[in-house]
């Protein structure tokens, strides 16, 4: 008797429980056979369906997914050493990460830390952000966005000017104000403002603010720092699971789509997001953004 047919919809869904079973679990045993069980598919052909699919083979993408936590961690985490952060990348010992690490990023794990090539690193992650985006991005429906009154947010803010790759550097300097000044991420809330659309004007005049919830005096010690204020309001906030590296596409439902039909008109403050759940503290899958659009 002949089978029915596979329903795309749920060969895709088997495919995305792979991709978030390897975020959750890269420390753990990633191989063929581990991962062609998690979708229920023979190993005999797991490993060209996932190239099929992805556009990457399933090594390389584990590789990558595993690189850029490591990276994340050898930019932000300065507290971790290039041998931890080997050992969670997969690696037994630190020589065979670092050769890894320079032929995909063309930087040493150390040289990375102290001086990151920001532009490198996206075109070597492109692959991974290719692979992920062909299922694993996210849709949205009108009821997925909440209208909430928000309260004014005394904030402190580091200003971000130029092309937005290029924003490694500024979460770096901002970040280490943070922590010098116990500003932690668990007890004040992260903010981005998005002052203008990056595709719409050149990367020079590119603005983005990278903002902390707290009401402390900013003193000219506080290098880079000012005080700011996300003034309270009605705003239309949208929810953005997983990954946020690119936000367009949800700022394009917003103005493409929700906006127009809801009948609403925005306020004079620019697009911003709240970052409450951040990866790598989290599986990249795991990680929550919020988008407010502040209205009239």
């Amino acid at each position: 008797m002949p089978q029915p047919p596979v329903d795309p919809a749920r060969y895709h869904q088997r495919m995305q429980r792979v991709l978030a079973h390897i975020d959750q679990h890269l420390d753990g045993d990633l191989g063929l056979d581990a991962l062609s069980a998690v979708a229920a598919f023979s190993p005999y052909h797991f490993h060209r369906q996932f190239g099929a699919v992805f556009g990457v083979s399933l090594l390389h993408y584990v590789q990558l997914a595993r690189l850029k936590r490591a990276s994340w961690r050898l930019a932000y985490r300065g507290q971790l050493s290039v041998t931890e952060i080997a050992l969670d990348a997969g690696y037994e010992a630190p020589d065979g990460f670092t050769r890894a690490f320079r032929r995909k990023v063309g930087q040493t794990p150390s040289a990375f830390r102290e001086d990151p090539d920001w532009s490198a690193w996206a075109a070597a992650m492109a692959p991974l952000a290719e692979a992920r985006s062909r299922i694993m991005t996210q849709t949205f429906s009108i009821d997925d966005v909440a209208l909430r009154e928000e309260p004014d947010v005394p904030v402190a803010f580091m200003a971000h000017h130029g092309a937005p790759e290029r924003i490694g550097e500024t979460i770096r300097r901002f970040i280490a104000w943070r922590k010098a000044n116990g500003v932690r991420a668990a007890t004040h809330a992260t903010y981005t403002i998005f002052h203008n659309d990056p595709d719409s004007v050149p990367p020079e005049e590119v603005r983005i603010d990278l903002a902390a919830a707290t009401g402390r005096a900013i003193t000219p010690a506080d290098e880079g720092m000012e005080a700011g204020l996300i003034p309270g309001g009605r705003c239309a906030v949208l929810r953005i699971i997983g990954n946020s590296d690119d936000l367009r596409p949800a700022a394009h439902f917003l103005y493409g789509r929700w906006l127009p039909e809801s009948g609403e008109e925005p306020r004079d403050f620019p697009l911003y997001a709240r970052r409450v759940l951040f990866f790598p503290d989290v599986p990249e899958q795991e990680a929550i953004t919020d988008l407010y659009l502040p209205l009239k």
